[in-house]
């Protein structure tokens, strides 16, 4: 017989055994998968990790890549240390680049210092307004926030193609002919272009270190303040946080508007930092929201191993990309990223719970 029991404590020792024995495994597997399909497990994982991380092009390529993925991650983290199952980053990250777009081109005009601060306050303002709509009805009427925050996401994607392909919006380009027929966004101008560092040959987007300053405030939000130990209580146990008189439905209120403004900052550095348009069918296929939650269950909503991991994953999307070919088809390519995130978050249940094996009619034996 097999039980499986959850742990009253969790040793130290797990929290860095587990991560480091799943990734084994999901390599293990992944060397299986290889020989069936009759690929060379040791020129792939070279590939993956030359094309990922290794070099100064691969590693600008994984920066680009991980932005995104670290406000998204952040936004899903911040919001699930209290329970707040906030699946809305997606749309929230969209709203932030619609509002960010349209500060971007009535500023631009002027000084960079004035339109990057607005495009990145305008990001945080747009992501949290929609945010606030599933903490609204969560407070007050304690309507399930997974299903609100998700279904806002088709919202969202819906307004962001609606304002470039269907309407004549202030967003659009509507300033030649060709602009006309194809439709697309209006370019920023070169004023609201977010500045970027160099570090030898590394390029730095000013994104990224936006992400790891808000990965810092996080950090000393909830770890050193009494709004982080209000809302760590009363993710743990709401009568409690009630008896002892914390404000549940103004910390409700005050961490969707957080984790919104995160993701809606991620919207306005995609303006800013790559693509300098409002760009839906970029945005959309991308699916930033979504990876950002698997990134925030991976590390723990730990908001220091959210920028590890963003970066991973970024590094394993690049790595995929230059996987893909004739020989190597897309669909091989999803399941070997599937395997590592499978085996990642299969690995965080050995720490809460622990397997015992039993025979039948006997005490269990000693847990696995």
């Amino acid at each position: 017989m097999i039980r499986i029991e959850r742990r009253l404590a969790q040793p130290k020792w797990l929290s860095l055994a587990v991560p480091i024995g799943s990734v084994v495994v999901a390599f293990g597997v992944m060397t299986i998968v290889l020989l069936v399909t009759h690929h060379s497990p040791g020129s792939t994982f070279r590939r993956i990790f030359d094309t990922g991380f290794l070099g100064s092009q691969s590693l600008n390529a994984t920066f680009v890549a991980a932005t995104p993925l670290l406000f998204t991650g952040l936004c899903a983290a911040v919001a699930f240390r209290m329970q707040l199952f906030n699946i809305g980053g997606e749309g929230q990250l969209y709203a932030g680049a619609i509002l960010g777009a349209a500060a971007g081109i009535a500023l631009g005009d002027h000084s960079g210092w004035l339109s990057v601060p607005g495009m990145f306050v305008a990001g945080a303002v747009g992501g949290a307004a929609l945010a606030l709509v599933p903490g609204i009805l969560r407070a007050f009427l304690s309507t399930n926030e997974i299903i609100t925050s998700l279904m806002l996401n088709y919202v969202g994607a819906l307004v962001i193609s609606y304002l470039i392909f269907d309407s004549q919006s202030y967003w659009r380009d509507t300033s030649s002919p060709t602009a006309k027929v194809f439709p697309q966004g209006k370019n920023l101008p070169d004023a609201a272009s977010w500045p970027a560092a160099h570090v030898g040959s590394l390029f730095l987007p000013f994104g990224l270190l936006a992400g790891i300053v808000v990965a810092l405030f996080v950090w000393v939000l909830y770890t050193r303040t009494r709004f982080g130990f209000e809302v760590q209580v009363i993710g743990d146990s709401p009568r409690a946080a009630s008896y002892a008189g914390m404000r549940t439905r103004r910390k409700i209120l005050a961490v969707m508007a957080l984790s919104g403004a995160i993701a809606g900052i991620g919207g306005a550095s995609q303006d800013g930092d790559f693509r300098h348009t409002l760009d839906p069918r970029g945005l959309t296929t991308a699916g930033y929201g979504y990876a950002g939650i698997v990134i925030a269950a991976l590390a723990r909503y730990n908001p220091f191993a959210v920028v590890l991991v963003a970066f991973l994953l970024g590094g394993i999307q690049n790595a995929g990309f230059a996987l893909q070919g004739a020989d190597f088809p897309s669909g091989l390519v999803g399941v070997l990223q599937g395997l590592i995130l499978f085996c990642a978050l299969g690995g965080e249940l050995l720490i809460r719970y622990r397997v015992r094996f039993a025979r039948s009619g006997h005490a269990a034996e000693a847990p696995a």
